[in-house]
């Protein structure tokens, strides 16, 4: 069976945003990383090669394989931010209702600049997903 390539390590949360070729992307990675240390009271942890992960929690895959994964994080791809919303946004519509311009799919909420939407909707988001899965690990 594989192993899941994604978990965290000890790479470069600095190394990987200050990678960003773009200016405005690289200001705003830097930007959703205060945005998401704020929030969460944690330091950025590097998992995989390409996301920022804060806090972890442990579920079953499909397969059965235990796994963990970030409560929530967010990864800077070249044409769009991904932030992961583990919970996903069911009970978070009236939230997406007043964040601004984004697509969502299962748990990833895609946005393409921080100026394409409301910074405290977003933190509102982000604590309201966190609080989520720190209450489903109890």
């Amino acid at each position: 069976m594989a192993e899941l390539k994604t978990r965290p390590n000890k790479k470069s949360v600095m190394k990987l945003l200050s990678a960003v070729e773009n200016e405005k992307r690289r200001n705003d990675a830097l930007k959703l990383l205060a945005i998401f240390e704020a929030v969460t009271q944690k330091k950025g942890v590097m998992w995989g090669g390409a996301i920022v992960g804060f806090g972890q929690y442990h579920y079953l895959q499909k397969n059965g394989q235990p796994t963990r994964w970030p409560m929530i994080g967010f990864s800077p791809r070249k044409q769009y931010f991904s932030l992961y919303i583990m919970p996903g946004f069911k009970t978070y519509q009236h939230l997406l209702a007043k964040l601004g311009k984004y697509k969502t799919a299962t748990s990833c909420l895609y946005i393409k600049t921080l100026d394409d939407v409301d910074e405290a909707v977003l933190r509102q988001l982000l604590a309201a997903s966190l609080a989520d899965m720190e209450s489903r690990q109890e």
